[in-house]
């Protein structure tokens, strides 16, 4: 995947944003929106202990982005959270998601022993569950979770 380039994101602006705004809210989808209202207000910006969020560029566009945190409803300590995750639709199915996945996930190792998420479709059940993801029945608030670094 050399035509696509890793980074970890800084500063958001609704211009960087644009193209995934106007189309994750075509889909019915509000979390690109959510991303930045919660960066701008302070309540998330990724800078806690283990935190990132990460973009995938194509030709120097934002094409993905998908960020961890700390996991705010865990009685666990060691508990991260996928976030905020997002691939234009042109570029789905061609291994970007998981490839940011697992970058997510190995940038996870180094912070956390879980990492859990939520979601609601039974297309991202399907590609959770392939890359390896459990369905949840330990922490609140999830509905899939993934062990990244033994106890």
């Amino acid at each position: 995947m050399k035509e696509y380039e890793f980074k970890l994101m800084g500063e958001l602006s609704e211009k960087l944003l644009n193209e995934l705004l106007i189309e994750s809210r075509k889909e019915g989808f509000n979390f690109v929106w959510r991303l930045l209202a919660d960066y701008h207000s302070g309540e998330n910006t990724f800078n806690m202990n283990g935190e990132a969020l990460f973009g995938v560029y194509h030709q120097e566009h934002l094409i993905a982005l998908g960020g961890v945190n700390q996991d705010p409803y865990s009685y666990k300590e060691g508990v991260g959270r996928l976030r905020r995750f997002y691939v234009k639709k042109e570029f789905r199915r061609a291994g970007i998601g998981k490839s940011l996945v697992h970058y997510i996930i190995n940038h996870s190792k180094l912070h956390f022993t879980y990492l859990v998420l939520n979601t609601d479709t039974k297309e991202a059940d399907r590609f959770y569950q392939a890359i390896g993801f459990q369905v949840n029945s330990h922490f609140p608030n999830t509905t899939h979770f993934l062990q990244v670094r033994n106890t």
